[in-house]
């Protein structure tokens, strides 16, 4: 715990230094008292050229909300926690049911991945405990007493019509299928998810404190093989994000103020079936996302899940850009849905149009090169910050990612250069993913190839 502690102190230690040489860097701070030379842009551009210019410079603060959740996240909770202990007997936890939601297109991966989660959990000491299978196409899992496979009917439809991924969990909720009390615990995966001894852990301590009915905790993407480096290196990003905006929504509000992801959710099985999946066509693309803010409406409480589990990114280009894609739409559709209070998404709503709105705002980038306008030093110091943290999110993604101790100094900085050197990729792609999404069909869900294929030599 000690080394954890001060690998934190470490690590608040470069992020601030980081914010305050990127300030100088960008000229926000200015340390020599140089004047800087003033351009009148109204006379400039003229008044429509400066209107547009300004504009474009604001759209920068919607992402103020969540660069300020990271932030928090990131240095009011400690980042390196360490090995999760056990607060008490896993004999004593109530019945957790380990839920994995698949198409069927697959089987290879589900069977060896239900194999691995199961030794994974046995070996932790948990006793109480299944694995659930829920897929469209029979698997044909291998009998055993903790395994229930269930397969989804094609001729089944929810109340509202919901599809896709929504259809198979709220088929596991009709009474005729269900097998779980209204006291067991649900830990949703996707089929490529994999349990370490820490979340196993982790799920184990928050099911015994029983405080929360909802919890979620970090994922992680550089494990084992890895099929794609660029796409790895570029959700370091995601890494960050979960310990930082996530654990800071969650410790601080215990509310999903910016949602939550799909996989690694922790859930009571009464909570559930209260909140249901059967959210229409509307909560259907990011169901994940839909059911947070419906839970969040009904008042349910959240919290973190410590200890990480263990997913691939995508293995091409073109799967990271549909994922991207479907995100956008996903949310969008959830953000423009009546059924859901503007107070409880409103977070949610200024995160997603500032998303919306990157083509726009990525414009700054050579904007402000080529057309500079004067701001006033406020402006450009909080441009300056958001900008360090969002940076410095893929140098902490890193950190978490791909640890100095297990790399070695040397691979450990390449790695660093290339998260940052993503960048440009990142931006280029979600900019793409966007326009995309904007005006593509919404009601679509794409799922991305999951399984490594082992060329053959014959």
């Amino acid at each position: 715990m000690l080394r954890g502690r001060v690998q934190h102190l470490l690590h608040c230690i470069l992020f601030i230094s980081f914010i305050f040489l990127f300030l100088v860097f960008a000229g926000a701070i200015n340390l020599d008292n140089k004047e800087k030379p003033y351009i009148d842009p109204w006379e400039t551009y003229g008044i429509y050229g400066a209107i547009i210019l300004y504009t474009l410079r604001l759209l920068t603060f919607l992402t103020i909300p969540q660069v300020l959740c990271n932030f928090g996240g990131l240095t009011l909770f400690n980042a390196f926690p360490g090995k999760i202990k056990l607060k008490g007997s896993p004999l004593l936890a109530p019945f957790i049911c380990i839920r994995v939601v698949t198409r069927g297109d697959f089987p290879k991966l589900v069977r060896d991945n239900v194999s691995r989660n199961m030794n994974m959990c046995i070996d932790v000491g948990m006793e109480n405990f299944m694995i659930e299978v829920v897929t469209d196409k029979a698997l044909n899992l291998p009998k055993h007493r903790r395994v229930r496979e269930v397969v989804v009917p094609s001729e089944y439809k929810t109340k509202t019509g919901a599809l896709f991924k929504s259809r198979a969990l709220q088929y596991c909720l009709e009474d005729n299928v269900n097998i779980l009390a209204e006291t067991d615990w649900i830990v949703h995966l996707d089929e490529e998810t994999l349990l370490t001894d820490n979340s196993v852990r982790g799920i184990l301590n928050f099911v015994l404190d029983g405080q929360h009915q909802f919890g979620q905790g970090l994922i992680t993407y550089a494990n084992e093989h890895i099929v794609n480096w660029l796409t790895t290196l570029a959700d370091s990003f995601r890494v960050a994000d979960d310990m930082g905006k996530l654990r800071f929504q969650f410790y601080l509000f215990h509310k999903p103020l910016f949602s939550w992801k799909g996989s690694y959710v922790v859930t009571q099985v009464s909570a559930e079936k209260k909140v249901s999946f059967d959210n229409g066509l509307d909560g259907s693309v990011a169901e994940d996302c839909y059911f947070a803010m419906k839970a969040y409406v009904e008042g349910y409480s959240f919290n973190f899940v410590e200890g990480e589990m263990w997913e691939k990114s995508p293995f091409t280009l073109w799967d990271f850009m549909q994922q991207r894609k479907r995100w956008i739409q996903g949310i969008l559709l959830v953000v423009h849905s009546q059924e859901i209070p503007v107070f409880n998404k409103i977070f949610l709503a200024i995160s997603c149009y500032s998303w919306v709105t990157l083509p726009l705002s990525t414009s700054n980038i050579l904007l402000a090169a080529f057309c500079p306008i004067p701001c006033p030093q406020l402006l450009d110091l909080i441009c300056g910050f958001i900008g360090a943290v969002n940076i410095y999110m893929y140098i902490f993604g890193v950190i978490k990612s791909f640890p100095i101790h297990r790399f070695g100094p040397l691979k450990f900085f390449l790695f660093v250069g290339g998260a940052l050197a993503t960048i440009p990729f990142n931006i280029v792609i979600e900019n793409i993913a966007v326009i995309w999404g904007m005006l593509g069909k919404k009601h679509k869900f794409y799922i991305v190839n999951k399984e490594v294929k082992i060329p053959v030599t014959v």
